[in-house]
């Protein structure tokens, strides 16, 4: 990167700091003039000069100029006004002056704001740029955090600062400069009081401000510091929690804080002492003007208009000098920050721009077998992982690659993916080396998974499809609002030196997948999910979450058909108790008392859990039906009785997995509550204990629960109360409930909810388990099980995928190296979360699916398991970085060599 940011800067933007100085210059005109008029007008009309005579008048705007050789030339005689019209037409344009200046202030400030944003994104990609193509091990000495922090805040003030660098020296400069000039002009020894203290302000702020600079340098060196402690402590919070270490690591931070607090304080009371100091000089400057100039006036020698013209031109002289000064300042400052990134981003052995570069047309297949010569890998601490091996993988092989304790074959596969880079030797395809093979290349035409998974925070069909997406092959047709933001988009990601690339574009690869296009994409990746045996887990997903109707109208059409059809298939086989179906005018036993309430799925916050309670019309709701008290009474007799169930046991105990009402550490709020409320009247409870009290009554279930405290009546009450909700609903809650309606499909509710259309008994253990595979049946009759997977797509993975277990991650890092169908595929340990018996089954499967279609790569796996071997067509075993065996199962099982004793 280039060092110094003033020539960055002016690289890629001469032409409009050229521009913009131009019209810098051309603002000083009417600035200039701007300072003679209050002269004119208080030596002119308001003192009467020229207008000694009633009825005087003078000319007005009168053009005229003494040229060299010819005397003097009359452009335009102007206008002949008296006393009071000449007052008028000076104060006139005197507002029209600061009307232009103001105009030509508005144009500089959004030009030079509109030319540091563009600046500034351009910094900020050429560091993401950079980041794309640091070297790997980089990646195993730097934090996250601490680079993101820098992309995103620490060049934040280059964009404030980079439309100034040119401009604002010479735009205050030159305002300075002519405040300066016409103070000259009235007054000499005014004039050369005003350059003294500017010369002071010039050589001692500046000198003053350099201690600024370094307790700043100090503070931005912290501040990234402790952001990449933080995000430490976020990515290893399980290990703060296993460790009991949270009060360290609130030591730490403590530490860390208490040090960015002394750098601050010490900042902040410099950085004011600085600002008293300038702020006195400016004042000094109309101190002197008023006594020196005053007496000058009494003399005679100055009249009253030059020194109110000169205080009044001094006005506009401090904040440009005190703008300057800052400037320069600020100058430093960014100067620093920006050399520190520089330092941070320049890595050697940066990726060449040429491998990573846009390629639109497929590349040609890997058909040379991939080779290692004589590769030698090592450590960050010098140990070698792998030393000298010279091995060849052949298109369409299977290798498994089989490790002691100290092998090496994780290393030879990071290297096949150029995760790891040799540090001797090489790797090849056919005659190229793989490093200089473009990434087009070794990104479609290989695929790489391993236990170490990582997925984006999005959904699971994004991640799944991320490596289809290498280049935009399809654009999207923008019309109307659309296409000018979208051709405004383009023109300024040009200017800014970024990529005028749609993100809005289809970038999938249907041809990578073995598809033609979306409508048979999903084939493809059905068939990757079985073969992983990720399916069944994404549509318990699916089942668990609420539809996009925009997208799944064949669901929510069907949604009927569906619930008769379990219906029928329960009768069928006599297991009808299993789901008890809401029913519009009756009490549902196997839902909640706030279930049977509501009748219908909060749509919004205002009815949903704790907030129904506190719901100011469910509240006169259920007063209005005489259930406040009996819920309220209700309430009291469970927190009592599950505070004495409960209260002793710890938190940890799997009796509280059936407690619906509380969680283990709410008991503590609750046992304090009853001591509060006993023995006290309904009348003198408070609306907020009322509402928690309340609140568990609304989860209680009767079969599951067994407290004997719901009777028929109630149920009656509860059901007449459901009707009286929703005959007065408001307006503003018209859009927080989806009723409950048999006939349609409730789109706040799962989708397994509206399967159901009612709850499962609690009198029979496996009753959500048999349901579940008795739904998968239906819909797989009825041609919607395609429907429901593509529901569990949509499931939002989280952060790093948190959402899903480790067994989940890797196997859907496993298909969506599979779904793009390489010429090599890699597999790094890839499901050591998993059970032998399911790894097995997965790598049957993927070796199989591997093969369809006629399309045949080639398969390097590292087996957890030497087992696992006998499924490949050869095997490599490594021990102390050395290759020490290789051959197919048969050969090395007959030997007597390590994987024999690995085996045994």
């Amino acid at each position: 990167m280039e060092p110094s940011l003033a020539r960055y800067i002016w690289t890629h933007t001469k032409k409009q700091q050229i521009w913009i100085l131009m019209i810098v210059l051309l603002s000083m005109i009417p600035y200039f003039i701007s300072f003679d008029l209050p002269k004119l007008i208080v030596n002119g009309p308001i003192q009467g000069k020229g207008f000694g005579q009633p009825g005087a008048i003078q000319p007005f705007m009168r053009l005229h100029y003494d040229l060299p050789f010819i005397g003097e030339v009359q452009f335009f005689s102007g206008f002949q006004l008296d006393r009071t019209a000449t007052l008028f037409a000076l104060s006139i344009v005197f507002l029209l002056l600061v009307v232009i200046n103001g105009l030509f202030k508005l144009y500089i400030n959004t030009y030079k704001g509109r030319l540091g944003e563009r600046m500034l994104r351009r910094i900020r990609f050429d560091l993401v740029d950079r980041v794309l193509r640091f070297p790997p091990i980089y990646f195993k000495r730097v934090k996250s955090a601490e680079v993101a922090t820098m992309v995103k805040d620490e060049v934040e003030p280059l964009g404030g600062f980079i439309g100034d660098a040119f401009l604002q020296p010479v735009l205050l400069g030159g305002q300075a400069l002519t405040a300066m000039l016409f103070i000259m002009v009235q007054n000499f020894w005014l004039g050369m009081i005003a350059a003294v203290i500017v010369v002071i302000q010039i050589v001692l702020i500046p000198r003053m401000r350099r201690r600024l600079i370094v307790l700043g340098r100090e503070r931005q060196l912290t501040a990234r510091a402790l952001s990449g402690r933080v995000g430490e402590i976020v990515d290893g919070i399980g290990a703060v929690h296993v460790h009991d270490t949270s009060n360290y690591e609130r030591a730490d931070i403590a530490a860390r804080l208490g040090l960015i607090f002394k750098i601050r304080f010490d900042l902040y009371q410099w950085k004011f002492m600085v600002k008293f100091l300038n702020n006195f000089l400016a004042q000094l400057t109309p101190f002197l003007f008023y006594m020196i100039g005053g007496y000058l006036v009494i003399q005679g020698r100055l009249d009253v208009g030059q020194l109110v013209a000169v205080i009044s031109a001094y006005k506009d002289l401090p904040g440009p000098m005190k703008e300057l000064i800052d400037w320069d300042q600020a100058r430093q400052d960014v100067q620093v920050k920006y050399q520190q990134v520089v330092e941070q981003f320049t890595v050697e052995g940066l990726i060449a721009p040429t491998i990573g570069a846009l390629t639109i047309e497929d590349p040609d297949p890997m058909t040379g077998p991939l080779s290692t010569i004589s590769l030698s890998i090592a450590d960050d601490g010098g140990g070698m992982l792998l030393d000298r091996i010279s091995l060849q993988v052949k298109p369409g092989e299977t290798v498994a690659l089989v490790s002691t304790a100290t092998g090496g074959a994780e290393a030879l596969a990071e290297a096949f993916a150029r995760l790891n880079w040799p540090d001797s030797g090489k790797i090849v395809s056919g005659a190229d080396d793989l490093l200089e093979l473009p990434e087009a290349v070794t990104g479609r035409r290989m695929s790489y998974a391993s236990s170490d998974v990582f997925l984006f925070h999005a959904s699971l069909r994004d991640n799944l499809l991320y490596g289809l997406k290498h280049a935009p092959l399809r654009s999207v047709s923008y019309d109307g609002a659309a296409a000018e933001q979208h051709s405004w988009n383009v023109h300024e990601a040009r200017r800014s030196g970024n990529p005028d690339l749609d993100i809005h574009s289809d970038w999938i690869d249907y041809a990578s997948a073995g598809a033609t296009g979306p409508h048979d994409l999903f084939e493809a990746v059905r068939r990757v999910l079985d073969a992983v045996l990720l399916s069944r887990d994404i549509l318990d997903l699916g089942l668990r979450s609420s539809a996009d109707l925009t997208r799944h109208t064949e669901l929510a059409r069907r949604i009927v058909e569906l619930r008769a059809a379990l219906r029928t298939r329960l009768e069928h086989e006599g297991l009808s108790g299993l789901v008890v179906p809401f029913e519009p005018g009756a009490y549902n036993k196997e839902a909640t008392i706030g279930q049977n309430l509501l009748f219908g799925a909060a749509a919004g916050p205002e009815l949903a859990d704790k907030a129904l309670a506190a719901n100011p019309y469910f509240a006169s709701v259920l007063r209005e039906a005489g259930l406040d008290r009996t819920l309220y009474e209700m309430g009291m007799e469970i927190a009592e009785q599950a505070i004495e169930l409960f209260a002793d046991l710890p938190p940890d105990h799997q009796f509280f997995q059936q407690l619906a009402f509380m969680s283990a550490e709410e008991i503590p709020a609750y046992e304090t509550l009853l001591q509060r409320l006993n023995n006290r009247p309904y009348e003198a409870v408070s609306e907020s204990d009322r509402a928690m009290i309340v609140t568990l009554s609304f989860a209680y279930i009767e079969p599951r629960h067994r407290f004997g405290l719901l009777s028929d009546e109630l149920m009656s009450k509860i059901v007449a109360a459901r009707s009286r909700f929703y005959e007065n609903l408001p307006p503003e809650l018209q859009n927080a409930i989806e009723r409950y309606d048999p006939a349609k499909y409730i789109a706040a509710a799962t989708v397994m909810d509206n399967v159901l259309f009612g709850r499962v008994g609690n009198s029979h253990p496996d009753a959500p388990d048999r349901i579940r595979s008795i739904v998968y049946d239906i819909l797989d009759e009825l041609g919607l099980y395609a429907e429901l997977l593509d529901v569990g797509l949509d499931f939002n993975v989280g952060a790093g995928g948190r959402r899903l277990t480790a067994g989940q991650r890797q196997k859907l890092d496993v298909a969506r190296a599979l779904l793009k169908r390489p010429d090599f595929l890699i597999l790094n340990r890839p499901l050591s979360a998993l059970d032998q018996r399911v790894q097995e089954k997965v790598l049957r499967n993927v070796l199989e699916e591997a093969r369809c279609d006629g399309h045949s790569p080639a398969i390097v796996w590292v087996v957890t398991n030497p087992s696992m071997g006998m499924m490949f067509d050869r095997v490599i075993v490594f021990d102390s970085g050395q290759l020490v065996e290789d051959g197919t199962h048969e050969t090395l099982l007959a030997g007597k060599g390590i994987f024999k004793e690995l085996l045994s």
